[in-house]
């Protein structure tokens, strides 16, 4: 690294210098129509992010849950057998 003194240091510049390129007015003012932005999302990608709003938790789904539930119906023996057979299964 190489230190040169104060003696190097350069005085402000304007914010229009030559750096900044400058754009040619067209003759039909600010007035004229400007094409507008456009954004096109997927089918995938707006599912994606619907999804992700959410936490991968479906409302729909544990609203039901809640209501079997706290009727009763929620419980049968085929989905006691059921979660005891994957239970054994995920075991050995």
């Amino acid at each position: 690294m190489q230190i040169n003194g104060a003696h190097q240091i350069h005085g402000g510049h304007a914010l229009k210098g030559p750096h900044f390129n400058q754009r040619p007015q067209h003759a039909a003012g600010p007035n004229a129509a400007q094409p507008a932005d456009q954004l096109d999302i997927s089918p995938a990608a707006q599912a994606a992010s619907e999804s992700g709003t959410t936490d991968g938790i479906r409302a729909d789904l544990v609203a039901r849950l809640r209501s079997e539930i706290q009727s009763g119906t929620y419980e049968t023996a085929d989905k006691l057998e059921s979660a005891v057979d994957r239970l054994f299964d995920a075991l050995g």
